[in-house]
């Protein structure tokens, strides 16, 4: 099984930076990622919930603001809880794997799009660590549809 999921939006609050009791780095924060549209269309925006942990937490929470733009990779994760009411709900979220810069075209004095991360580029580095899915199938006859 294949639970990779790789998101590009823009923050829709400050991130914060939080840890736990055992002195783990944690980061909460949501995005917005707009959906393909046509022209003449009303633009629509889904708000994706993250959650960044350990050196990752501390990167978004020192480097991004809201309305930048941010590229993610991770996995869809599902949690189950009672709701104030008693009510079971389920949550869905991405946890983040990897995270880089993503406003590539907007570079001014205040944009944290001016740092680089190592020396590299952070879209190529990004698009470098994300998986090679053309060796998961070997040939068209195995895709069951």
């Amino acid at each position: 099984m294949l639970n990779v999921v790789v998101l590009t939006g823009r923050l829709t609050a400050d991130p914060e930076l939080k840890t736990t009791e055992s002195g783990v780095s944690l980061c909460y924060f949501s995005i917005a990622v707009e959906r393909r549209y046509r022209s003449g269309e009303d633009r629509i925006a889904d708000f994706i919930n993250i959650t960044a942990w350990r050196s990752s937490a501390e990167f978004v929470s020192k480097y991004f603001k809201k309305g930048q733009m941010i590229a993610i990779e991770g996995s869809i994760q599902t949690r189950r809880y009672q709701d104030k009411e008693g009510k079971n709900r389920t949550a869905f979220e991405v946890v983040a794997n990897n995270v880089q810069f993503a406003d590539f075209g907007k570079r001014d004095n205040n944009s944290s799009a001016d740092v680089s991360v190592d020396g590299e580029d952070p879209l190529q580095t990004f698009q470098n660590s994300l998986p090679d899915f053309s060796q998961l199938v070997d040939s068209d006859d195995d895709v069951p549809f």
